[in-house]
């Protein structure tokens, strides 16, 4: 049974592609979220959010009342008919709206006040608890914490979060530069001047903060995506964004829950987004960026291509082989073995 099992996906990584689906939208689409097999959102730039509920062979346009100029990097599908998605911008433009209705309605759950703020990614471990955060104001990145689904936001005191340091930031490319795995754990990955991880283990009430090996430096350098598959291994990917097409430090992975990374086998370019996901009993990764996407089927040792199309970020399903992922002009795909 274990060989058959191996066997079969060895035959899923050599077979799995991207399939284009119809969206009926051009936004650039940074977000996406899988809810279930049939069932995946999608956010982005001019108000754009989209919902499938059969499996991405129709997207469905929900329009967000009075966020029709806003650009939607972030969404958290919930369930079937709950997301939440996040807006960037200074001051008042980040923005949270949430819907349990399927798109039909939205809640304005939040709305910064602060002008210095830029907020970058959501992530929920459950329908009730998650975070946000922004980048850093007065030498401290602002993070916050709901725990009943958004309808009260607090913030994280300043005092239990290590200080930023001068130049760093994050990128609200993809969604995914702060994740959650568990009930408890969460990680935020960070660029520009330096790379780091910030991390927690008690649902974002206290963080600590380790170095990682991504190239870093400049302001559109650093880490980008980070994925978990469960509480202590982990991975982290990234680059320059300005330079699409080159290798180099953008891979780093971890087996000790972020307190240390290590520099993986570097993708053959610029990545916004990378997830484990399951291949039988093994965690395989997907990684895409603007001008490709690759899978590994030995933890990040070794790359393969995909394709060439261009993706900002990927969402995958826990449990089994099936993801999505969006990028520019409205594009999203689904991939699966064949």
């Amino acid at each position: 049974m274990i060989r058959a099992a191996t066997l079969l996906s060895v035959i899923w990584v050599v077979s799995g592609s991207w399939t284009l689906q119809t969206s009926e939208t051009t936004a650039r689409l940074r977000g996406i979220s899988i809810a279930n097999p049939m069932t995946a959102w999608a956010s982005g730039a001019n108000g754009t959010v989209l919902r499938t509920t059969d499996g991405g062979a129709h997207w469905q346009t929900l329009p967000v009342p009075g966020g029709e100029k806003l650009d939607f990097r972030d969404v958290q599908a919930i369930d079937a008919n709950t997301a939440i998605v996040l807006s960037i911008g200074a001051g008042d433009a980040s923005r949270i709206y949430k819907t349990t209705d399927g798109g039909r309605n939205w809640t304005l759950q939040f709305q910064n006040s602060n002008p210095k703020a830029f907020f970058d990614g959501i992530a929920f471990w459950d329908a009730g608890n998650g975070l946000a955060f922004s980048d850093p104001v007065d030498g401290k990145f602002v993070i916050i914490r709901t725990t009943d689904g958004g309808a009260h936001w607090a913030e994280v005191p300043a005092a239990n979060i290590p200080p930023a340091i001068a130049g760093e930031a994050a990128f609200a490319a993809s969604g995914t530069s702060i994740v959650t795995q568990g009930t408890r754990h969460a990680w935020i990955g960070t660029g520009g001047q330096a790379a780091r991880v910030f991390r927690t283990s008690d649902g974002g009430l206290t963080w600590s903060v380790s170095p990682a090996p991504i190239v870093s430096g400049a302001a559109a350098t650093g880490i980008f995506s980070i994925s978990f598959r469960d509480a202590m291994n982990g991975v982290a990917a990234g680059g320059d964004y300005q330079k699409e097409k080159e290798p180099g430090a953008n891979f780093a992975t971890t087996d000790d829950g972020g307190q240390t990374w290590k520099p993986g086998t570097p993708l053959p370019g610029y990545r916004s987004g990378v997830a484990f996901i399951k291949s039988g009993s093994r965690w395989d990764l997907i990684a895409v960026g603007p001008s490709g996407s690759d899978y590994s089927s030995d933890g990040g040792k070794t790359w393969s291509a995909i394709d060439s199309t261009g993706y900002d970020t990927v969402s995958v399903l826990q449990d089994r082989p099936f993801a999505f992922a969006s990028g520019a002009a409205g594009r999203v795909a689904k991939w699966m073995p064949q």
